[in-house]
């Protein structure tokens, strides 16, 4: 005992007298702001957790709910709204101010994310078994870097739809959060020098997970079950049922994924890093809607505009949904707005005005310099973790920056005083896409494509800068604010 008391006190006397650089020292604000990131990220196990906990954030600032399928009532100068697509329990948002000073030229301004992430769903028909173990049968839902699902402690979150008796249909979210599933890598000494130098997932065979050490007795019709339900592997029907207090004959069907139970962390020497899944675009849908936030509180009364953040899914896999970029929920957001606060003397083609005086900030998740690939990145566009937003270019309009947005967007962030980060892919690397040209092409609004940088990107576990955050809410939060002044003067220059 004696000799642990003195080993602890070394401990202690060694972590104390670190002289940690000015670089690794994280305020009390950069950590605050990240650890409530953290919490969202780690309370979202899938799109439709990511846009409920979303609403809890309007909620909570008096937000007012809007309902898509029904006329809306008279929105006011000053209010603030939200809306969720395919309500309810849905898996896009959108949520937006109207400032005090609204009048007849007014514009947008969009802050724009997606919910979805690489992951693994359950497929129509779950059951599955092999080497006389419960198998769970599942889906690769976008480009996921498949390898780094080995060996991880899984779990089931998502909706859920309950017929109760009457016929009354409920949607419930679920997360198990228990560690019931685990994808395990093949031994060592089972492959051949060759086949671990030459390893690649196949994602049929190699990604289903184990679930019980046993055969699961299936269901039958002698227990009044769906053909549906027949189909599903009843251990996980049983946990579903009773999670949600209901009987297995009451769950019609549900929308689950596999996501990895160990919560995002702090990591470094200083905090200066987080580490977790779905920052790629979780850390997105919650800086805007903070940003949102924080405009609303102090923002509307010198405000002209409507400020809106729009959430997406669907994004990973092309965006072509209801629920996707490439629906018609700005298009249908912008109509609705701007007819139920439309003035009685604006003219015929006041909607396109607005649309083109309008602008869009793509946020999405950026590529860190990796510094074990340097090579990878192009040598004059390599942004670092904890230095701030990136705005992406791509001049075959993967990304939809152009001259004029990118000004817009650094002239925001030489306002706040924050250096803008640039990042553009090498010649010779594909390049991933965004939102961003997407709403530009259906909408013809302005837009420009950023995100805060980080390493590991489609990984089940990602890597980000705790500083950048909050750096990313200023900066919104400045677009936001500053976007009227910025491109009044550029109006200005061209008359």
């Amino acid at each position: 005992m004696f000799l642990l008391c003195l080993l602890l006190l070394l401990l202690v006397s060694v972590s104390s007298s670190l002289n940690l650089p000015p670089s690794y020292k994280i305020s009390d604000q950069h950590i605050d702001i990240a650890t409530s990131a953290m919490e969202y990220i780690s309370n979202s196990p899938s799109p439709n957790h990511a846009v409920q906990n979303g609403i809890n954030m309007l909620q909570d600032q008096q937000f007012i709910k809007l309902d898509e399928r029904k006329p809306w009532p008279n929105l006011q100068p000053g209010g603030k709204y939200y809306f969720e697509r395919e309500a309810p329990l849905g898996s896009s948002l959108v949520a937006f101010t109207v400032g005090k000073k609204y009048r007849s030229e007014s514009c947008f301004k969009i802050l724009g994310a997606h919910t979805d992430s690489p992951n693994l769903r359950v497929k129509p028909k779950s059951r599955r078994t092999a080497s006389d173990l419960t198998m769970l049968n599942v889906e690769t839902y976008g480009g996921g870097l498949w390898h780094t699902w080995f060996d991880r402690d899984l779990s089931l979150a998502g909706k859920v739809m309950v017929r109760r008796s009457g016929g009354r249909l409920e949607h419930k979210l679920v997360d198990l959060k228990k560690s019931i599933l685990r994808i395990p890598n093949l031994a060592i000494h089972l492959q051949t020098p060759t086949e671990r130098e030459a390893f690649k997932v196949n994602k049929e065979d190699h990604l289903q997970p184990i679930l019980a050490g046993y055969i699961s007795k299936a269901l039958t019709g002698d227990n009044n079950v769906t053909k549906w339900t027949e189909g599903h592997e009843p251990l996980i029907l049983n946990s579903l049922a009773s999670y949600l207090g209901c009987t297995v004959n009451e769950i019609v069907d549900f929308e689950l994924h596999l996501y990895d139970t160990l919560g995002c962390k702090f990591n470094g020497m200083g905090e200066e890093f987080i580490t977790g899944s779905r920052l790629d675009n979780l850390m997105g849908c919650f800086v805007c809607l903070r940003s949102l936030l924080n405009h609303g509180s102090v923002g509307l009364d010198s405000d002209y505009d409507v400020s809106l953040v729009a959430l997406f899914d669907h994004e990973e896999v092309g965006s072509s949904s209801t629920t996707g970029a490439g629906s018609t929920i700005i298009e249908e957001s912008v109509k609705r707005i701007s007819m139920s606060l439309k003035g009685e003397d604006e003219p015929k083609d006041y909607l396109e005005a607005k649309i083109r005086n309008s602008f869009v900030v793509s946020f999405d998740m950026a590529h860190a310099e990796h510094p074990n690939y340097s090579s990878k990145h192009e040598k004059y566009h390599c942004p670092k973790l904890n230095s701030g937003v990136v705005i992406k270019t791509n001049d075959n309009q993967r990304y939809a920056t152009n001259g004029q947005t990118g000004y817009i967007f650094r002239e925001v962030g030489r306002r706040c005083g924050q250096d803008i980060q640039e990042f553009v892919v090498r010649n010779d690397c594909a390049c991933g896409s965004t939102i961003g040209p997407i709403i530009s092409s259906r909408t013809g609004m302005r837009c420009v494509d950023v995100g805060t940088p980080q390493l590991s990107m489609h990984s089940i576990r990602e890597m980000g800068g705790t500083k950048d955050v909050k750096m990313a809410v200023d900066v919104l939060e400045g677009f936001l604010r500053e976007f009227r002044d910025i491109d009044d003067e550029m109006k200005g220059e061209e008359e």
